[in-house]
């Protein structure tokens, strides 16, 4: 069998996040030297794009494998029939993920990564942007620093990202049944301290619903400037789609938005996470539930925890 060459072309795409990989075919096992370029890759860029890959399911899936173990496709949601990793990511009312967050953090144990890969694509519009939230915490002045390494954020599936309450459908309303169908929440520290790269990072994004200790409007008002330093445009990079693109992205470092710019056209990729570890504090804490369970069915790294 023919392994993928182990030294990849890497070639950044962003000034503070996102490298394309030319020259690798992900149809084909990648050998232990790509995989090792690739994950340093993935930990320095945060973002990695991969054009005109012809995958299936089967492909996509062992792709995802070489960065860890996986996790089933959602806490929540159902899978796609026949395969327990993946999650169909389809622009239906109700499902669109139009606001910056980073995924499944009312868990314990988040994932490491998320794979996403482009099936049907709209002739405009339905770009995901991605942010890197390491670049944020380090653009904080000192003193917001110091406060934020001190903060802890409640973080739930009870998501502030569904439709505005006039735009509502049945469909809508539906989805969201499932996706709280059972509650989760779930205590991290506001900042993440990277497990590869030593790395500080705010952990935020649409799931962190307050911060432990302050009111629900102190919560709001110091979520929301942090959350401005995450997006602002020198920390964002932009992936117009087209069929066959691969993305995959250091979920534990960013945060991402996918622009509902698109109306009725159809858009469907399909997602396979990789398990993450638990995340620890600037002063060594742990992650841990408030309610809910640890999500074992969902990720093994939770019972490794």
């Amino acid at each position: 069998m023919t392994l993928a060459p182990s030294i990849p072309d890497i070639r950044r795409i962003g000034g503070r996040i996102g490298a394309e990989i030319v020259g690798v075919d992900l149809a084909q096992p990648l050998d232990d030297g790509t995989i090792s370029a690739l994950n340093t890759a993935l930990v320095e860029h945060k973002v990695l794009v991969f054009r005109d890959q012809q995958l299936d399911d089967a492909a996509h899936v062992r792709f995802a494998s070489a960065f860890g173990p996986l996790t089933t496709a959602h806490p929540t949601v159902p899978s796609v029939d026949g395969n327990a990793n993946v999650l169909n990511v389809e622009g239906g009312e109700g499902a669109r993920a139009n606001a910056w967050h980073t995924d499944v953090t009312f868990v314990v144990a988040p994932p490491k990564a998320t794979t996403l890969r482009s099936l049907v694509i709209p002739p405009y519009g339905g770009d995901t942007l991605f942010a890197n939230t390491a670049a944020a915490y380090a653009d904080l002045p000192e003193h917001l620093r110091t406060l934020a390494d001190k903060l802890w954020a409640v973080h739930t599936n009870e998501h502030d990202y569904a439709p505005h309450p006039q735009f509502r459908t049945d469909e809508a309303e539906q989805y969201h049944k499932v996706f709280v169908s059972k509650r989760y929440r779930t205590a991290h520290p506001l900042v993440r301290i990277h497990p590869e790269s030593g790395v500080p990072n705010l952990f935020i994004g649409g799931f962190a619903s307050s911060i432990l200790g302050l009111s629900n409007t102190e919560s709001r008002d110091l979520l929301r400037l942090l959350q401005a330093y995450v997006t602002r445009p020198e920390n964002t990079l932009r992936h117009h789609w087209a069929v066959g693109d691969v993305v995959i992205f250091d979920n534990r470092t960013t945060q991402h938005y996918a622009a509902d710019d698109y109306g009725d056209l159809p858009r469907k990729l399909h997602r396979v996470t990789v398990a993450g570890d638990v995340p620890v504090g600037a002063d060594g804490a742990k992650s841990y539930v408030i309610e809910g369970d640890e999500a074992g069915h969902y990720t093994p790294q939770a019972a490794a925890s």
